[in-house]
């Protein structure tokens, strides 16, 4: 009814200044260069595993940022069990971060999550000033997302051992670019402290 507060979002959190994205984790790697990426992601994906319960404690929601590869018909619980049940080539990294029920989803058709999609709506909805930014390619889909997310005002963490590129080279030019450019600050996810992140103000 008008007027009533309903919480809508189970056992995540109705408002949380800071949210963690998850950006194509779930990912089969189904393409030429997926076994080059999924080496460089291993590492990665056992770093934002922890980051992970680490939000999680802290009450900060995470957002599963994921492509739809195409597959118009299909959802995210579709991607999921692929990835899972399947002998794809980025299981061991769906395994590593497969979601909890309280995780928010947002499919995506292009590089940057903010491209239509409800990401942004899902951001102002649960009053979102800061991402924490993770996933890969690092080059690519990050760092698209990262560019809208600036362009809207967000303050980014883009902790540099929770993202990963096909090549280490790839990596470190994104990571550079986004510090640069975007203002991200770009501390290993050992050097984050989300109690912090959770209590700083709006602007960057």
């Amino acid at each position: 009814m008008p007027g009533q507060q309903h919480d809508l979002h189970g056992n995540a959190p109705d408002t949380a200044p800071v949210a963690l994205l998850l950006i194509d984790v779930i990912n089969d790697l189904a393409f030429p260069d997926g076994k080059a990426l999924r080496k460089q992601a291993l590492p990665m994906a056992k770093k934002i595993a922890a980051l992970k319960r680490r939000a999680k404690e802290a009450g900060i929601p995470s957002i599963y940022v994921n492509d739809n590869f195409g597959r118009w018909q299909s959802d995210f619980q579709t991607l999921l069990r692929h990835c899972l049940d399947e002998d794809v080539c980025g299981q061991p990294i769906a395994i590593l971060l497969q979601p909890e029920a309280e995780d928010y989803f947002v499919l995506k058709p292009k590089h940057s999550g903010f491209y239509a999609t409800t990401l942004e709506l899902l951001l102002q909805a649960l009053g979102v000033h800061t991402l924490i930014l993770t996933g890969m390619a690092g080059n690519i889909c990050v760092l698209f997302t990262a560019n809208d997310a600036y362009m809207r005002g967000y303050r980014l963490l883009i902790p540099a051992d929770c993202v990963a590129s096909q090549t280490v080279r790839d990596n470190t030019s994104a990571l550079h670019l986004m510090q640069t450019v975007l203002k991200a600050d770009i501390r290993p996810s050992t050097a984050l402290d989300l109690l912090q992140a959770l209590a700083s103000p709006q602007s960057p």
